[in-house]
């Protein structure tokens, strides 16, 4: 989604508005996405941290508040929850690092504070998605099964 949006925007404006520009701004975020998942992956570990988010029950209102709690927090190796300290260094110090290989016009420090709050914005929107898409599907009748 970031990549068509990028290429509808075109922004960076150095990869023009083509398929080709598609394409650059997709790798641009697989590598974004992938050295920060490495980062917080890594450093979780050390600091026996789990990133990995679990669907929770109760309400909706439970559940969706519990999705944005979890955006920056996480359990810990005996299942408490603590500040997402890996995540909070992943997601920042990717957007910094990912400046060295970013178009010029895509590396300022407003470019890098937004690409960081939209990491937390994923992390929010794959939160989500883990916890409602399952009864979402569920109740899809294409989903069903005969």
């Amino acid at each position: 989604m970031s990549a068509t949006y990028g290429t509808v925007m075109n922004h960076p404006r150095e990869y023009g508005e083509s398929f080709e520009g598609f394409a650059k701004r997709y790798g641009l975020d697989l590598t974004g996405v992938a050295t920060s998942n490495v980062m917080e992956a890594g450093l979780g570990m050390i600091w026996g941290e789990d990133p990995r988010y679990h669907r929770s029950e109760g309400t909706f209102r439970e559940r969706f508040h519990r999705t944005v709690k979890m955006t920056f927090l996480s359990e810990n190796r005996d299942g408490s929850m603590m500040p997402a300290y890996a995540r909070y260094i992943a997601i920042a110090g990717s957007n910094v690092l990912s400046d060295t290989w970013r178009p010029n016009s895509d590396r300022d420090r407003v470019d890098t504070v937004e690409r960081i709050g939209e990491g937390f914005g994923g992390r929010l929107l794959r939160n989500l998605w883990e916890e409602f898409w399952p009864d979402v599907k569920e109740r899809l009748p294409l989903f069903k099964k005969h």
